[in-house]
């Protein structure tokens, strides 16, 4: 029997990980003791638990279930789900897998029946939905994060279960279940059940001959990947080729996709460098377009060649400092109106080309000051330019 379906959580009790959401306390556990849930999309990566939820939250109000997946749901299914309970006393629970895919015409099908709870809908995706889903459809729910399970919590419940199953697993061959399943709990039990066909003990030569590279980002490694790919991060800010170089082939060799290992890098290239060299940015996103389309092993010489013009290039924070800046001021209440001359359709705004590319006028109500220049790199051309286009000085 499938260890993943055999081992499927049955209550709140068994669910693993997410503390932030269930247990004493926790705001979802309180909604489901006190059958005030209401209509809700779970997000988060593959194999933490959504479906699993879901199933647990109908079973423990006693309702019907009804499981769909959006890319091939049927309006008229949903219609005769909700004639059918019409006039029934408990209503059903109908949870909708891969939620971000409901197109406008299917979520203006849900609206009346979410309106008048003619059903619990529950959603689920590996996306935020909050982009995907209308302003209609989130105003009459709430969205939950579920995160990765930690890797104690798998380490944990993978010894339950090779207890359990009686199984025979060596301890290298444990940790690669657990840090190459990358918080995937589905993931690791349908590892573990194969390679427990083939042999016993469960080696690690044998999982790395099933998987011979993380499924997600993970490490195979006692460091986990974060650890790893932190060291690489502040390697290349500290300018240290070499170093940067030993944990990127430390992450290569430990399977972390390339992806994830350029997605990284592509966060860097603005949050340490930015405009003090801007193609780093370029660079950065034609590495990670690249490294989608060839993988493994060929992938590895881009990063490489990524890695080090990063590491050799001038740093600037400027960037990331100054968004952050602004985000601060306007989350402590510095909320101010716009000013009526730059409004649509102002009649006395000036438009700076009939004046030579600049005039000066307001464009905040309050002048209020985000960013400082580190004057490094291109970064210092930059703001030399800035300040010829605003001097009076023509």
């Amino acid at each position: 029997m499938n260890l993943a379906l055999k081992y499927r959580p049955k209550s709140l009790e068994e669910i693993i990980g997410q503390s932030h959401l269930l247990g004493t306390g926790a705001v979802l556990q309180k909604l489901i003791e006190t059958d005030a849930l209401p209509h809700i999309f779970f997000y988060g990566p593959p194999g933490c638990g959504k479906t699993t939820l879901a199933r647990v939250i109908a079973s423990r109000l006693d309702r019907p279930f009804y499981e769909m997946n959006a890319t091939t749901l049927k309006i008229e299914d949903l219609r005769r789900i909700f004639k059918e309970y019409t006039n029934a006393l408990q209503k059903p629970l109908i949870f909708i897998d891969e939620v971000h895919r409901l197109s406008k015409n299917q979520q203006e099908v849900l609206l009346p029946f979410m309106e008048n709870n003619a059903a619990l809908i529950i959603g689920a995706s590996t996306e935020n939905p909050y982009y995907s889903l209308t302003a209609a459809m989130r105003s009459r729910s709430h969205l939950f994060e579920l995160k990765s399970i930690q890797q104690k919590d798998m380490f944990q419940y993978l010894e339950h279960i090779i207890a359990l199953e009686k199984l025979s697993v060596e301890e290298q061959a444990k940790e690669y279940l657990v840090f190459s399943s990358g918080g995937d709990i589905r993931a690791m039990l349908n590892l573990l059940e194969s390679a427990s066909a083939i042999q016993s003990p469960v080696t690690l030569e044998t999982l790395r001959q099933i998987r011979p590279h993380a499924m997600q980002a993970g490490s195979s490694e006692s460091e986990s990947h974060y650890e790893l790919t932190s060291a690489m991060i502040k390697s290349i800010r500290g300018s240290d080729i070499d170093a940067a170089l030993y944990y990127l082939a430390r992450l290569i060799e430990g399977g972390e996709p390339a992806e994830f290992i350029a997605r990284r890098l592509a966060i860097l290239a603005s949050e340490d460098i930015g405009n003090a060299n801007p193609p780093a940015l370029n660079l950065a996103s034609s590495t990670l377009n690249i490294v989608k389309h060839i993988g493994y092993p060929e992938a590895r010489i881009s990063l490489s060649q990524l890695v080090i013009y990063l590491a050799s290039s001038p740093k600037s924070n400027s960037s990331y400092m100054a968004i952050n800046n602004a985000l601060k001021a306007i989350r402590e209440g510095e909320i101010y109106p716009i000013p009526s001359h730059i409004k649509t359709h102002a009649k006395t705004y000036k438009y700076p080309h009939d004046f030579g590319g600049w005039v000066e006028q307001a464009y905040l109500a309050t002048p209020l000051r985000f960013y400082q220049t580190q004057k490094i790199g291109f970064e210092k051309t930059l703001w030399q330019w800035h300040e010829k286009i605003i001097s009076k000085e023509k």
